[in-house]
C-alpha cells in the first residue's frame, strides 16, 4: 500500500508539467534549426510558462515530491542546454553566456553531488535562481522573437539582454555558493 501511495505521488500535475517541458525541447530544436523562429519561440514560451506553473502548483497544492525536486532542475538544465547550444550555433554574440552557463551549472552539479554524498538535504530553488531562469527565457524569447518577426536581431539589444542574464546568473551562482557553504 505504501509503495502504491509513493507511485501515485509521482504522478501529480507539477511532475507531469516538468515531464511535458522536457518533451518541448525536441520541437524547439527542430524549429530553431530550421530557422522557423516563430514556432521555436512559441515552444520556448510554453516551456517557460510550464516551468513557472509547476513550482507554483507544487507549493499551492502541497505536491512537492522527491521526484519533483529532481525532475524540475533536470528539465531546467536540459531546456537551458538545448537553447544555449541552438543559439550558439546561430548567434555568435552569446559565446560568453554559454561559458557562464556551463561554469554555473557544472559548479552547482558538483556542489549538489557533494551534498548528496555527505547525506545533506539539497536546498529548494531560491528566488535568485528562478529570476535567472525567468530572465533567461525572457531574453531568449525577445531575441528569437525579433528574428521571427523582423527576420533579424538587434545586436545591441541582444548583448544587453544577455549581459543582464549573465549578471543575474552569476549572482545566483554566488548566492547558491554561500548557501552550499552553510550546508
Amino acid at each position: 500500500m505504501n509503495q502504491l501511495k509513493k507511485k501515485n505521488e509521482c504522478f501529480n500535475i507539477p511532475n507531469l508539467l516538468s515531464t511535458f517541458r522536457v518533451s518541448l525541447i525536441i520541437p524547439f530544436i527542430i524549429y530553431f534549426l530550421r530557422d522557423d523562429y516563430f514556432y521555436a519561440a512559441i515552444f520556448l514560451a510554453i516551456s517557460g510558462i510550464t516551468d513557472m506553473l509547476d513550482g507554483m502548483i507544487a507549493r499551492k497544492l502541497n505536491q512537492i515530491t522527491p521526484l519533483g525536486k529532481i525532475l524540475d532542475p533536470i528539465a531546467d538544465k536540459l531546456t537551458l542546454a538545448a537553447v544555449v547550444i541552438c543559439m550558439g550555433l546561430k548567434f555568435n554574440e552569446i559565446f560568453l553566456l554559454v561559458v557562464i552557463l556551463i561554469v554555473k551549472d557544472l559548479a552547482m552539479l558538483i556542489a549538489g553531488s557533494v551534498l548528496i554524498k555527505r547525506k545533506r538535504k539539497l536546498p529548494q530553488a531560491k528566488w535568485y535562481g528562478k529570476l535567472g531562469t525567468v530572465f533567461f527565457y525572457f531574453s531568449v524569447i525577445i531575441i528569437v522573437g525579433q528574428k521571427a518577426i523582423f527576420k533579424e536581431t538587434n545586436a545591441t539589444l541582444s548583448v544587453i539582454l544577455l549581459t543582464i542574464t549573465a549578471v543575474i546568473m552569476l549572482f545566483a551562482l554566488f548566492k547558491y555558493f554561500l548557501l552550499y557553504l552553510e550546508l
